[in-house]
């Protein structure tokens, strides 16, 4: 007897339909039911206290754990897994600096950055961790509900469990919103990618608060974002990959013109990148203590010694790069009709698993090109560093990846612009999108880099409203 076939399950929307709204209403909402954002400070104040914390500097050679391998020099760890720190060769074909070679970051497997949402009081909340990262000049930020590399929830390092891993790994507890990979820092990581996870807790899950985590809405985190060093990048990256809304608005080009410009921007860019022993790379000073280059620009390679009563593990010793100076991160921008555009840039970073990925149009650290004349700089960048103060529209201090970068700060801005400083035909390199366009290229891997993400995490959350000529807010936040 023919067994009967299967029912197919009933056709869904292919998109919540009311999911921008929901992201919108908390967006709006300025204080959380659990705690108001007047509050913040003293809870992660309280959180500090709650732990023991201390980093201090070791020479490299004494890293307990770590070791540099026999034949090549990488510094690696002895399980073989976490990360590697290995030299890398790369040509790009043009600029100032065509070939160079370098110290980098090998961590091949994927980690998962994950915020738990879930709605009180008809708006949701989101669940934010007080984590210390041995790189944040302040350690303590607001990090997502879960920030692990595969090698940290496998236990590897033979600590306790991460906790809240279950709503986002295997089968999970609730409703996933977004899951998409995105790469890491191009210049300082070898194609490094990590999930980026939104997830809705079932209504009728009752959600364990353990302690250091907060339930906060977006319009806080927004609020946050205005402040230095408060919400750490592994949040922002994620909260700039909530899903976008539809949106009929115009732009100056077309989503398909847009996307060709970059596909061509991809195509013509020869790079060649190959990784090669760390203790052979060209005009870098390999030793004991650090690793750094002859000319004392860009970054350099250290060790440290870490108490975190917080985390996992208690302690453990890891190498960090180190940057030399401050960064420089501006999107410049103009109205057209009174909708914003963003002046972007197809910047060309060794370490990205595809040429060229969507970035601020200013991205540098500006101690690293002084010595250049400045045909050689990067363009927009005077501006970016001393631009008209009334035409500033949000400015602050943000820490990179603490867990793999020491004291590394950029100061990132929305500028206004005009014809002048930025004509409508921008030179190679650089074209118009609006903030929408660049939401719905996030939610595809490997287009829009980690810092453009983090300023579209600043519109997203109402950190920013940006402004026409005419002072009156346009666009989105």
């Amino acid at each position: 007897m023919t067994a009967p076939a299967a029912l197919a399950p009933p056709l869904r929307p292919r998109t919540d339909p009311e999911l921008a709204a929901r992201l919108a209403r908390s967006a709006a909402t300025a204080d959380g039911h659990f705690l108001s954002t007047a509050d913040v400070d003293a809870w992660l104040a309280d959180r500090a206290r709650a732990h023991r914390f201390r980093v201090d500097r070791v020479p490299l050679g004494g890293l307990d754990g770590w070791s540099f391998a026999e034949g090549t020099g990488n510094l690696v760890h002895h399980t073989g897994r976490f990360f590697s720190v290995e030299g890398l060769s790369a040509s790009v074909g043009e600029g100032p600096a065509h070939t160079w070679q370098q110290p980098v970051i090998r961590q091949p497997e994927v980690g998962v950055l994950g915020l738990l949402a879930k709605e009180f009081d008809g708006v949701l909340h989101f669940l934010m961790q007080a984590k210390m990262e041995p790189g944040n000049r302040n350690l303590l930020q607001l990090s997502p509900t879960v920030q692990a590399t595969r090698s940290n929830y496998s236990a590897v390092h033979g600590g306790s469990r991460v906790k809240y891993l279950e709503y986002f790994a295997g089968a999970g507890r609730g409703r996933v919103l977004t899951d998409v990979l995105q790469s890491e820092h191009g210049s300082w990581f070898f194609r490094k990618s990590n999930r980026n996870m939104l997830v809705e807790a079932d209504p009728d899950t009752d959600v364990p608060l353990h302690d250091d985590f907060c339930w906060l809405t977006l319009g806080q985190l927004g609020r946050l974002l205005r402040r230095d060093n408060v919400v750490n990048m592994d949040s922002r990256t994620v909260l700039a990959c909530f899903p976008a809304p539809p949106s009929d608005a115009g732009a100056l080009l077309t989503d398909a013109e847009l996307q060709s410009w970059f596909t061509v921007e991809r195509s013509r860019h020869d790079v060649d990148v190959q990784r090669v022993p760390l203790a052979g790379i060209r005009g870098w000073r390999h030793g004991d203590d650090v690793i750094e280059r002859d000319d004392g620009r860009y970054f350099r390679v250290v060790g440290v010694r870490v108490e975190a009563g917080s985390r996992e593990v208690g302690g453990w010793d890891q190498p960090l790069i180190e940057p030399t100076g401050t960064g420089v991160t501006a999107f410049l921008y103009r109205t057209f009709e009174g909708l914003p555009h963003l002046l972007v840039n197809a910047k060309v970073e060794a370490g990205f698993l595809d040429t060229v990925e969507i970035a601020p149009t200013v991205q540098a650290t500006p101690g690293n090109w002084a010595h250049l004349p400045s045909r050689d700089r990067p363009p927009f960048l005077d501006l970016a560093l001393d631009p008209p103060a009334d035409r500033v529209r949000y400015a602050a201090v943000h820490s990179e990846e603490g867990g793999r970068f020491l004291n590394a700060e950029s100061r990132y801005l929305f500028i206004e612009t005009d014809e002048s400083e930025t004509p409508l035909t921008p030179p190679p390199g650089y074209q118009w999108a609006t903030p929408a366009q660049l939401r719905a290229l996030t939610g595809h891997g490997h287009y829009v880099n980690v810092q453009a993400r983090t300023l579209l995490a600043c519109l997203d959350t109402g950190a920013v409203r940006l402004q026409g000529a005419g002072g009156a807010p346009a666009g989105p936040g």
